[in-house]
């Protein structure tokens, strides 16, 4: 019964201290023993220091202030609070999770820090301007993904996608794809699956939360292709769009350095001019994205090399403009 009521009273007084305290939230000796007392755990001052030192000896960082009476709060936690902020922003702004789902990660995060802590990291966050999914399946998914990662086995699934009246239906009237899933991938605030496709003979990506219905089968995975690097893959299916891969030469103005290393990495090769430009010179997959990435520059980046690349573009510019001449 002793013992019983020892666990009772350092459990409760474990809880007091990590919930409760931190370096602006201080709990004095008798502050302590009130609340011990308050939900039946009465003790003393020399057994609440015995309580405390074991918890320390333990490997809890109880830091206690010597005063008259003493003042105690719990140090460091498993994580830091910028670090806990850093979290929080980034499962509120992710378009991956649900709102839902949003909000009890964040309560969850919550708990590594004091009430006050936490309090003051939620009050102020919005998240605005991001377009939550509503599926919560996609969480299953994942780790369906996973499981299938680590067991060496394909997948099967039906793919979504949308009709121009905003209505989901399957792609290719209903399809069975099966692929050997590789790694999941973070693009663009999305997750993607990639893996080798038999069917395709080579590798190739779907958006998870478009997975319909997922499934483990029995048959092996396919072993990764020897070349197969899921960095070099990223920058040549270029934001996950498919396309013939083709080494392009790109005239750049000085300052838009930033935004080449951005899309192609540090270690892309780039030559200087005299005129406040560099020729970045990359291997992508082209494709509408690309297309659409050097525009956006509004010619400050331009296609030089290959001619067929700069010709498909400047078809590109051309029939957008048609289109609009003709809605005209």
């Amino acid at each position: 019964m002793a013992n019983n009521v020892m666990k009772k009273r350092m459990i409760h007084l474990l809880k007091l201290l990590y919930e409760k305290t931190d370096e602006q939230h201080l709990l004095s000796t008798y502050e302590i023993l009130d609340y011990l007392a308050s939900v039946g755990c009465s003790t003393n001052r020399k057994t609440l220091k015995s309580d405390i030192d074991l918890f320390v000896e333990m490997g809890m960082d109880i830091v206690t202030i010597t005063s008259s009476p003493n003042k105690y709060f719990w140090g460091t936690r498993t994580f830091q609070i910028p670090e806990l902020k850093l979290l929080i922003d980034a499962v509120s702004s992710s378009r991956f999770i649900t709102a839902k789902k949003s909000e009890e990660l964040i309560q969850k995060l919550g708990t590594f820090a004091s009430q006050y802590q936490t309090e003051n990291m939620t009050r102020h966050l919005v998240a605005a301007g991001r377009v939550k999914p509503g599926n919560e399946n996609v969480y299953y998914i994942v780790d369906a993904i996973n499981d299938a990662i680590n067991d060496g086995k394909k997948i099967s699934f039906k793919y979504l996608e949308y009709t121009g009246d905003k209505k989901q239906v399957f792609r290719n009237k209903g399809e069975l794809y099966t692929i050997s899933p590789y790694v999941l991938y973070w693009n663009d605030d999305f997750y993607y699956v990639v893996g080798y496709s038999e069917k395709r003979k080579k590798v190739i990506s779907f958006r998870v939360d478009r997975l319909y219905q997922p499934k483990i089968t029995d048959t092996d995975a396919t072993p990764r292709p020897a070349d197969f690097d899921v960095t070099d893959y990223s920058r040549e299916i270029f934001e996950m769009y498919d396309g013939e891969t083709t080494e392009i030469q790109l005239r750049c103005e000085d300052s838009l350095m930033k935004y080449v290393v951005d899309r192609f990495g540090e270690d892309v090769k780039t030559d200087s001019h005299d005129d406040n430009t560099f020729t970045a010179t990359v291997e992508i997959a082209l494709s509408p994205t690309f297309y659409g990435w050097v525009f956006q520059f509004a010619g400050r980046i331009r296609i030089e090399a290959p001619k067929m690349v700069k010709d498909e573009f400047s078809k590109m510019i051309q029939a957008v403009f048609q289109n609009y001449n003709m809605e005209g």
